[in-house]
């Protein structure tokens, strides 16, 4: 596939993803579907979970694309894909219970897509290790985050934290495989820059 090609894939896919279009592996829905039974103030808790997910969705599989465009081992690549697929799934159950919970997507989530694009490329060229040491602590950053969340969220939402509990496992699972896949390890002041800007996307789109 030559760069024009490349590009054109590209803008196609972020098109699918940031309408919500983009299929995933196709697993099924990993929650009940039960009637509602949550007060009005549970209900917006869980609306601002989710939409805040939702944009952490979005921001991971542009991250994966921009790892995966500039990554020259053909197998690293391959699990970039493979885990952007499984990131797919997610966004597509965060959209389902933002629905749900009548809530509505994040007007940032373009800006989350454009910027976790540049920095996945970014890092990507550094080589493929320090490219996997990425995955390794943006994954274990994501854990933290969803277990904050589950803490959050209210016990009687059982929907939702069905699908948080999955998409942990999927996380932890993700940041295990970079590591068995060689990662290196990213240097302190790396990971902080990564969580700051991590709250910055999150605190955003809780709101806007």
């Amino acid at each position: 596939m030559n760069l024009l090609e490349n590009f054109i894939n590209e803008c196609d896919i972020a098109l699918k993803t940031l309408s919500f279009k983009k299929s995933g592996t196709g697993r099924l829905y990993p929650a009940n579907e039960a009637p509602s039974s949550l007060s009005k103030e549970e209900k917006n808790l869980s609306a601002q979970l989710m939409r805040v997910n939702l944009a952490g969705e979005v921001a991971a599989q542009a991250l994966y694309r921009g790892q995966a465009m500039v990554c020259k081992d053909a197998e690293i690549k391959n699990h970039l894909v493979q885990a952007g697929e499984e990131e797919t799934d997610h966004l597509i159950w965060c959209k389902k219970r933002l629905e749900g919970l009548n809530g509505k997507p994040s007007i940032l989530n373009p800006v989350w897509y454009a910027g976790s694009f540049a920095i996945g490329a970014i890092f990507g060229s550094f080589g493929e290790k320090t490219s996997l040491g990425f995955v390794e602590e943006t994954e274990k950053q994501v854990v933290k985050h969803l277990e904050r969340h589950l803490d959050k969220v209210s016990k009687n939402d059982t929907e939702t934290i069905e699908i948080l509990k999955t998409m942990r496992a999927d996380e932890d699972e993700h940041a295990q495989e970079a590591i068995e896949n060689g990662s290196e390890s990213l240097s302190e002041p790396t990971k902080k820059v990564m969580s700051f800007t991590a709250k910055v996307m999150t605190s955003s789109s809780a709101y806007i």
